[in-house]
């Protein structure tokens, strides 16, 4: 039994509410029984209870014990949930999602739900918020900026000594053609004799 990622839901008096259950079995269901039940100062009433044949087959029968309760999953998709139509305080609490199914040998799952009843949705402030994103977004923008400084620096000192190279040759072919060495235009001199 699974009750997802978030155990817990804030709601307005007077809203409706969705409380979320869903199961799985490796080995497939057969005459799973379930049930939704909620905590009354340590009192478990009985919310909803029914029982699944087997997969992806509905329950023929749902059997609801309190007032503005409705049933609305499905066994097609593992889904166990209730809603609760408008809300009050006297509904705030735990509720726990409880199956049993026979090809487990009997074993039994649950999960809590809680319930907050609330006059109205409190204001979240997100000041805290915006300057970590903020900062984080700011270093983020250096990051890419020194990175782009770097990379235009390098490509400017490969071109600038891509031309000192290309000196450096010229000058080398002036310096050998002074120096007389084969395929320069120089006239040749004779070689001295020995007396």
């Amino acid at each position: 039994m699974s009750t997802g990622k978030i155990p817990f839901l804030e709601a307005v008096n007077g809203s409706d509410v969705l409380l979320p259950c869903t199961y799985a079995s490796c080995i497939g269901i057969k005459d799973l029984y379930f049930k939704w039940e909620f905590n009354d100062n340590g009192t478990m009433l009985k919310v909803i209870d029914s029982v699944i044949p087997t997969d992806h087959v509905e329950p023929s029968t749902v059997n609801i014990y309190r007032e503005r309760v409705d049933f609305v999953g499905s066994s097609k998709t593992n889904n166990l949930s209730i809603v609760l139509w408008n809300v009050t305080f006297e509904d705030a609490g735990e509720y726990t999602c409880f199956g049993k199914n026979p090809k487990e040998k009997d074993k039994n799952h649950s999960a809590i739900f809680t319930l907050y009843v609330v006059d109205e949705l409190r204001v979240v402030d997100n000041t805290l918020t915006i300057i970590i994103v903020s900062c984080v977004g700011g270093c983020i923008a250096l990051l890419v900026i020194f990175m782009l400084l770097k990379n235009f620096t390098l490509f400017v000192l490969a071109k600038i000594e891509e031309k000192n190279k290309e000196c450096l040759v010229s000058s080398s072919g002036i310096d050998n053609t002074e120096n007389g060495l084969s395929g320069s235009k120089t006239t040749p001199k004779p070689t001295p004799k020995k007396a």
